[in-house]
């Protein structure tokens, strides 16, 4: 139980997600400003995030906020990018091509 909190917090979380947006608002959004379950924007908070700025339990970004996060500059629990504040974190290792 000690070793999998984090993913029953993620699960809470989506949960929780999942019954305020089918109460309150729509699943999809994407846009300059998106704010959505599945969101993908420039500035995007959701669930499941996409965008440049991006804020969510499962975070994709240049600059992305969330419990599991990759892009190059990270905070969350578990990250993966180059620049990272993680709990548990993987650096991508960038390699010279010629």
């Amino acid at each position: 139980m000690k070793k999998y909190w984090i993913l029953f917090v993620a699960l809470f979380l989506l949960i929780v997600g999942l019954v305020l947006q089918f109460t309150i608002g729509g699943m999809f959004s994407y846009g300059d400003s998106a704010f959505g379950f599945f969101a993908a924007g420039q500035f995007s908070a959701g669930v499941f995030s996409i965008g440049t700025f991006s804020v969510g339990i499962f975070s994709v970004g240049i600059f992305s906020v969330g419990i599991f996060s990759t892009g190059i500059f990270n905070i969350a629990l578990y990250a993966v990018g180059l620049f990272m504040l993680a709990w548990k974190k993987s650096r991508l290792k960038i390699e010279n091509v010629a």
